[in-house]
């Protein structure tokens, strides 16, 4: 079978495999990293896949139509995210108007309202993959004749959204390919926060923790950790450096895992794999306040660890306490500690509009932020995306402000979507864009960010991303 495999058009700089699908603040371009996992399994299986990136192409739905008249392919897959939804569908409509080909629509949105989705699409979308999808798409495209027996998915006959059992999480996370990076130019993809150019590991998936508004534990990956064997992890470390040689001259991995240091002895496993092989990388992790350990994050610094990615959230502890994140204020001060002792960098993320947000607490998260002594951060508006129990909650109080889905962006950017009784979401955004100002705009951060450069690509990386930056704030400017 041929399967174009697509992360579809959309807004400029869209970046839809991001927790929060926007374009950021930041400009930030992610590698499609969850649909390279699934081309990949189908080349594994024999089948011609195709993986495109129309965003990273600065491609738009014109090219789409043409790639697919030009292909003929027999199934193409869709991504799908909140505030791309009627897009996505737009573009499913596209494939169908063009070819005979079946179309498979994956991602958070759909995952969360598979009969919504495929009944709005009205037979564009043949079939919802649920959850995580590895796996399910090759189901698909080899048994689409008896669909009722596939587990994991909805479909679409007749005028309705049949939906079918749940298909278990994987197991095994060993057994799958690595994700099909030779079909992308991996220089494509920037995050000012991260050297460039930086590459993607998912060493787990799933997070213990059970954050009300995190969307990809409790729609896609679920809330047990399920780990790759450190021997796994590193080959395909190794496999990318062969692929992408660049990123050893300059760049970094990053582990997208959701929390990397939940899991300590498998952690440092993973850092001695790589010293035992000699692999002269860098790397940045995410990492959760309440996991902080001296010891470990000095075998991480010692393997080329650089920075910790870290959810503090919020600087009130009513607001933590709201969104079941169980950490404390001290909590986030000892990792801040910790990772100074260990020489590690820490970029902060900051969420305004949480439950309970009011514009005192917003201040107090603003000035906690500004405190904590952080290398980098960046505060987001809440966003309770379908599937969450955050969404549950603004649904049930009323507080959404935003409808339909398309209202889940700005204009393309990134934006609270909430509106609460004592802060309403003109304030919520006023108030994210404060934080970054009085962070980013310090005479002192200047200073550091303009004589701290290590390379020609470093360099690179701080230019793009102040001018990522400031086409944001100039794009917001006389909203706040």
């Amino acid at each position: 079978m041929k399967i174009l495999v697509i992360n579809e058009p959309f807004v400029k700089d869209f970046c839809r495999t991001q927790r929060w699908a926007a374009r950021t603040r930041g400009r930030v371009l992610r590698a499609p990293d969850w649909l390279a996992y699934a081309a990949a399994v189908l080349e594994k299986s024999g089948h011609q896949a195709f993986l495109v990136d129309m965003v990273a192409n600065e491609q738009d739905k014109d090219d789409l139509r043409d790639l697919v008249k030009a292909e003929r392919p027999d199934f193409v897959v869709l991504d799908s995210t909140t505030p791309s939804i009627y897009s996505d569908i737009e573009c499913a409509k596209i494939v169908k108007e063009v070819s005979r080909a079946k179309v498979i629509m994956v991602g958070p949105h759909i995952s969360a309202l598979p009969e919504e989705t495929l009944i709005n699409a009205a037979g564009s979308v043949d079939v919802a993959c649920i959850g995580e999808y590895d796996y399910t798409v090759k189901d698909v495209v080899e048994n689409y004749s008896n669909l009722a027996n596939i587990k994991g998915i909805a479909y679409y006959s007749s005028g309705s959204a049949i939906r079918t059992l749940q298909r278990p999480l994987i197991e095994n996370l060993d057994d799958l390919p690595f994700p099909a990076w030779h079909h992308l130019d991996l220089m494509k993809y920037f995050d000012g926060g991260k050297l460039y150019p930086y590459i993607d590991i998912i060493s787990g998936r799933g997070c213990p923790n059970c954050c009300t508004f995190c969307l990809w534990p409790q729609v896609m990956h679920g809330t047990r950790y399920r780990l790759r064997s450190p021997s796994n992890v590193v080959d395909e470390i190794e496999y990318d450096i062969k692929l992408c040689p660049q990123v050893t001259r300059g760049g970094e991995f990053f582990f997208e895992d959701d929390t990397f240091t939940v899991n300590k002895e498998r952690a440092v496993a993973i850092c001695e794999e790589l010293m035992r092989r000699n692999l002269k990388i860098i790397f940045s992790v995410n990492a959760r306040v309440d996991s902080a350990d001296l010891e470990l994050f000095k075998v991480m610094k010692k393997a080329g660890c650089r920075e910790l990615l870290v959810g503090f959230e919020s600087g009130n502890q009513e607001v933590l306490n709201n969104v079941n994140k169980n950490i404390t204020l001290e909590e986030s001060r000892r990792l801040v500690d910790y990772a100074k002792q260990a020489r590690l960098q820490v970029h902060g993320c900051f969420v305004i509009g949480l439950p309970g947000e009011t514009e005192q607490t917003a201040v107090q998260t603003v000035d906690f932020a500004l405190s904590l002594g952080l290398t980098t951060l960046q505060f987001s508006g809440a966003v309770p995306f379908p599937g969450t129990k955050f969404f549950d909650l603004c649904m049930e109080r009323g507080w959404i402000e935003a409808k339909p889905w398309s209202a889940w962006l700005d204009t393309g950017e990134q934006a609270g979507v909430v509106k609460y009784p004592a802060l309403n979401q003109e304030r919520i955004n006023y108030f994210a864009d404060l934080g970054l100002k009085r962070f980013y705009l310090r005479p002192a951060y200047i200073i550091k960010f303009l004589f701290k450069t290590r390379s020609f690509s470093d360099l690179y990386r701080k230019v793009r991303g102040a001018a990522n930056f400031l086409n944001y704030l100039f794009a917001r400017r006389g909203k706040c």
